[in-house]
């Protein structure tokens, strides 16, 4: 199942060059994972309350070609791995079906304190 994000970005996106600065995409990224998470029906503030978060814990990303400013976008998540407390996803943004940027990104489910990774929920391991 792949998860479709839709972004246009903006000047504020943008560097001097007038391309899109490259810590930005992380921030797309981060705006998809957030969707397709709520597209699952997973209640991100149910689960701090009950105190446990997800933290991102390590991304791998290369940047292939640029985005530039008013360009639309299209971000895709797809689920790579799930084990007991881990989650591995890989996030493309595409525009006109061209990968500018790929990342593989590794999410851990940490309680409120962040001492230690704590189990996926078994409801939300069955959703993925």
């Amino acid at each position: 199942m792949t998860h479709h994000f839709p972004v246009r970005v903006y000047y504020e996106d943008t560097d001097m060059g007038g391309i899109v600065y490259h810590a930005n995409y992380l921030r797309f990224i981060e705006r998809a994972r957030s969707d397709w998470v709520r597209s699952l029906g997973v209640d991100q503030n149910a689960m701090r309350e009950m105190g446990l978060v997800y933290v991102v814990r390590r991304v791998e990303a290369d940047f292939l070609a640029p985005a530039q400013f008013d360009d639309e976008l299209e971000v895709q998540t797809e689920v790579a791995e799930v084990s007991s407390a881990r989650l591995t996803l890989i996030q493309v943004v595409q525009k006109g079906g061209q990968d500018l940027f790929r990342a593989r990104v590794t999410v851990v489910c940490m309680s409120l304190e962040g001492s230690r990774p704590q189990r996926l929920p078994a409801e939300i391991r069955a959703l993925l």
